[in-house]
């Protein structure tokens, strides 16, 4: 009960996970509170992704409760995703009786210094030893978990803990959070260092997802945008001074040197978005962010500030006002170098730009847009449509298939009413097939779209481009999803050729509840230009 507690207090309104022996009295005490939404999902890693994608969406607290040893186990994947993606996490895991633990007696349900597996995947982990230590475990827990660069907390709670009668009254209140301010000195350096730049951009990254309306004063001042995948729709990417995620492609790269000033806030400048950290961007690069270790990153910085985005782009917003004299050109500039990448992008799309399109004019434009690690999302979904706002984006940014299926039923509880819809290849579903029966029995309100070639289409590339074309180990024979989606009983359409994709979009989009689109790739063809994995640089020009 007074873990329950502690989570509503905390503002939880939603966890997910599998029940088990090791973590009944903690599910009983949220069934008989009835204050928190409780998902059972199929697997430990559903729930995991379940409860990351809806604390991105939601912009709270993730909470999943997973068994001890294997369930624990199974759980690992999802956590080096949302420890990826910087996502504020409280794993609640049980653990056999505190009598036998640590002492490998085949314990059902034992692992091996399980705390040491889930350190390598968590921000930290906590053991709770004693009834009277549990509020203050919790507390640190939700503190650690929240504190940036926030990620997942996993917590260990032995079964006899859980099985307490009675214990002394707890201070179960929610924890206050300090926020870490810019010091006078270097954020004052970053103005100055900006106040003579005629043509500045603004990099923003999943740790500016707090910052939209600071984001937006430095915007109206004459700043231009572009984001990382993570920090998608800070800035509405649908805005004029907006280069939206289109962040490595060659005619931005042309446009980043004619900019004399760039401003990295709340990202780590990604390998795989920056071309393996040769992309040229402008000078002086600046950054501001919650852990000064990124000052060390392959992108050295000019000058540097810790702070979380929101409070330091606040001051940067004051400082520059009037101190700007930005080209009249500049924004003309933005706006063709944008054109000119998604009209790249566009002719790689072949028969798929249909596709894009119509989502584009089907979807409503607070829409959540949920991408699994697919040929699709590699190729536009990524990018493409545009997002509104902050929290309408969630990808699986660790690169591992088969999270996009829970993700976006998570994302659905959290949407408040708002659409969401996933893009998802057939290999990734197939690692996360049995939580569309989560989604159907939630009445998640997902479209699901998923892109059928019957296997792993950018290994298929990546042999044909460095293999010879030797495929091996990347055709998949998946099942029939018509049979599938009637046997779950969730509302499906087969689209094999453009044509019939509108209507079948729409009739998902306006449906309340989860619906599948098998867009069937192998009747439709092959895209026009084929992605054969994150795009780099030519080794020799790299060097030079």
């Amino acid at each position: 009960d007074h873990v329950a507690v502690f989570l509503e207090r905390c503002g939880v309104t939603a966890a997910f996970g599998v029940v088990s022996i090791h973590n009944m009295p903690i599910l009983d005490a949220v069934a008989r509170r009835g204050r928190i939404r409780f998902v059972a999902a199929r697997g430990e890693a559903g729930a995991v992704a379940m409860a990351d994608a809806h604390a991105r969406v939601g912009g709270g607290l993730g909470v999943a409760v997973t068994s001890t040893g294997t369930g624990a186990g199974n759980a690992c994947g999802a956590l080096v995703e949302a420890q990826t993606a910087g996502t504020p996490l409280l794993h609640l895991t049980g653990q056999i009786p505190t009598g036998h633990l640590d002492r490998r007696r085949g314990f059902i349900h034992e692992a091996r210094d399980q705390p040491g597996m889930l350190r390598a995947v968590s921000k930290e982990v906590y053991r709770v030893p004693s009834a009277d230590s549990l509020a203050w475990t919790l507390r640190q827990a939700v503190r650690t978990a929240l504190a940036r660069p926030a990620g997942p907390v996993s917590v260990e709670i032995p079964i006899d803990v859980q099985e307490v009668g009675h214990v002394r009254a707890y201070d179960l209140e929610p924890v206050s959070m300090a926020v870490l301010r810019p010091l006078d000195g270097p954020i004052e350096r970053l103005a100055d260092a900006l106040a003579g730049a005629r043509r500045p951009m603004l990099w923003l990254g999943g740790g500016a997802r707090d910052a939209a309306p600071e984001a937006a004063r430095l915007v109206a001042l004459g700043f231009g945008v572009v984001s990382s995948v993570n920090g998608r729709g800070i800035v509405p990417e649908d805005h004029p001074a907006s280069l939206g995620a289109f962040n490595l492609h060659p005619p931005v790269e042309a446009f980043y040197r004619s900019c004399d000033a760039m401003l990295v806030v709340g990202s780590r400048l990604r390998g795989n978005e920056t071309l393996e950290y040769t992309l040229d961007l402008p000078r002086p690069l600046l950054r501001v962010d919650a852990e000064p270790s990124v000052d060390a990153g392959p992108y050295a910085a000019d000058g540097f500030a810790c702070s979380y985005a929101a409070p330091a782009l606040a001051v940067l917003a004051d400082l520059l006002d009037g101190r700007l004299a930005v080209e009249p050109g500049f924004a003309a500039d933005l706006a063709a170098a944008r054109r000119a990448a998604e009209a790249g992008m566009r002719d790689a799309l072949g028969p798929y730009a249909a596709l894009f399109d119509e989502i584009a004019r089907g979807v409503p434009r607070d829409f959540v847009w949920v991408r699994d690690v697919t040929l699709g999302n590699s190729m536009w979904g990524n990018r493409l449509p545009s997002l509104a706002g902050p929290r309408d984006g969630v990808h699986a940014l660790g690169g591992g298939i088969g999270l996009g299926v829970p993700m976006a039923v998570g994302a659905a509880l959290a949407a408040g009413g708002r659409k969401t819809a996933a893009l998802i290849g057939d290999g990734g579903l197939a690692l996360s097939l049995g939580e569309l029966a989560t989604a159907v029995q939630e009445n998640a309100d997902v479209a699901f779209i998923v892109m059928n070639d019957r296997g792993y289409g950018v290994i298929r590339n990546i042999q044909d481009a460095k293999f010879d074309g030797r495929r091996r180990y990347a055709d998949l024979d998946p099942p029939d999803l018509t049979g599938l989606a009637g046997a779950l009983g969730l509302r499906f359409h087969r689209v094999a050729d453009a044509p019939s994709l509108p209507a079948a979009l729409r009739d998902s989009l306006a449906f309340d509840g989860p619906a599948l689109i098998e867009i069937d790739m192998t009747a439709i063809g092959p895209f026009a230009r084929p992605f054969a994995g994150p795009p780099v640089r030519a080794r020799d020009e790299a060097r030079k």
